[in-house]
């Protein structure tokens, strides 16, 4: 039985990914059944909803999470597990559109989510495979200038762990001729995402939290308090978190008109000589490139190359993700031609048309966040934090974030996904011409 396939028959229920076959906690939590009271009920168990959820079960809320198909199911279980500072949009974009003030509040927190997950792994002995340390690569003279710049606006708003690198250091992150050089940041990292949220979990779980999985909102009653039903039960609470981001249920079309699910491709080779991997990436750092289509990849703690990339907007998947994928693999090692592909998967995330997270009350007491495009990783881990602390009477940042526009995509449900494919395209070629 091929591997990728041996991986599922005990963890049923998630993508045919390694992360699903590598899972250190494989329980199946019940199903809702019945009515329960909670202070607070989150609407999905990805990083979003479980830090939110972490957050409040620490100051003492009673909280219930429903989760619709396991725990870390959607892109929080399948992602390229990289923790990247920062957002979708640099600071200076940020400061262009929403004035200078924001920005500086934005970049306050930019650098915030990586530190939520090193203090949780820490505080909570979370087993994740966190590695500190990652590199962005530049293809071209402008991708490095752009990068430059990028380093100098960064260190304004106070983070100081970027370094650029030549050409002809390239070979200390990755083994390479690929690239003309680029920046690595030591607050940066890599972590087994899948292990991490249910890492989370389990600490939320052990605060008294409660977390039912196979438990699909299908309505939401309004009152004092709300009534969120699932097929086989329904939870009162005052307060309701809607965390479902890219797999959101359309019962709230205020959200997921807002947003455009977008999936990425992640492929493992298999486990490989220990020397060979090593040498291919001889820092252990995790590698983004700097075109708008990007590649990821980095080492995983068995010695496989996980390798990630493409694009499909409205959550389409290739008919092969292995084809897709494995050829730019090979383009940046081709050491790797005769090396089995041992799992190849694909996960949606949710993108909104500013490319910046959008997090906000649709009633009172009914928060949402979604939208981190790409950067979800660590921005899920602030604003799920940003939440509790709303919920719990602290809203000065909640302020900053749920000012921001939350827009729709241009031509509606319909036409988002050609307008914005013509979009994408313009900018690879772009990639491609060095322009």
């Amino acid at each position: 039985m091929p591997e990728a396939v041996r991986g599922l028959t005990d963890n049923p229920g998630h993508a045919p990914s390694w992360y699903a076959a590598s899972a250190r906690d494989r329980r199946v939590r019940p199903m809702l059944q019945g009515e329960t009271e909670a202070d607070v009920c989150v609407i999905g168990a990805g990083f979003s909803g479980i830090s939110a959820a972490l957050e409040l079960a620490e100051r003492g809320y009673s909280v219930v999470v429903l989760e619709a198909e396991r725990i870390g199911f959607g892109a929080s279980g399948r992602n390229g597990g990289q923790i990247v500072n920062g957002y979708s949009r640099d600071l200076q974009t940020i400061a262009a559109r929403y004035g200078k003030e924001k920005a500086t509040r934005l970049g306050e927190m930019s650098l915030e989510g990586a530190a939520i997950i090193r203090a949780r792994v820490e505080k909570y002995a979370i087993d994740c495979d966190l590695v500190d340390g990652g590199f962005f690569a530049a293809f071209t003279d402008k991708q490095m200038r752009a990068m430059e710049a990028h380093k100098a606006d960064w260190e304004r708003h106070g983070h100081p762990g970027l370094e650029m690198v030549s050409a002809q250091e390239v070979g200390r992150y990755a083994k390479t001729g690929r690239y003309a050089g680029g920046m690595i940041d030591r607050l940066g990292g890599h972590i087994h995402p899948l292990n991490l949220v249910l890492g989370e979990a389990g600490a939320v779980e052990r605060l008294g939290g409660q977390i039912f999985e196979r438990s699909r909102v299908i309505r939401l009653e309004e009152g004092t308090p709300y009534r969120v039903v699932t097929e086989k039960g329904a939870v009162r609470a005052r307060y309701v978190l809607v965390c479902g981001n890219a797999y959101l249920p359309p019962q709230l079309p205020e959200i997921s008109g807002r947003m455009m699910p977008v999936s990425s491709q992640v492929l493992t080779t298999e486990p490989l000589e220990a020397g060979l991997a090593q040498a291919l990436l001889p820092a252990n750092y995790c590698v983004e490139d700097a075109n708008y289509i990007l590649d990821y990849y980095r080492r995983t703690a068995d010695n496989r190359i996980l390798y990630g990339g493409g694009i499909g907007y409205g959550g389409r998947d290739p008919k092969d993700i292995t084809a897709v994928i494995r050829p730019n693999m090979l383009k940046t090692f081709p050491e790797l031609a005769g090396v089995r592909i041992d799992y190849a998967w694909s996960g949606n995330f949710a993108l909104t048309l500013t490319r910046i997270p959008h997090i906000g009350q649709l009633r009172p007491n009914l928060y949402f966040s979604h939208g981190d495009s790409g950067h979800g990783v660590t921005t899920t881990h602030l604003l799920g934090k940003i939440l509790g602390e709303a919920v719990a009477g602290h809203a000065e940042r909640y302020d900053v974030w749920s000012s921001l526009p939350n827009l729709p995509f241009p031509g509606g449900l319909r036409f988002r996904v050609p307008l914005t494919v013509l979009g994408a395209w313009w900018y690879e070629m772009r990639d491609r011409l060095g322009w």
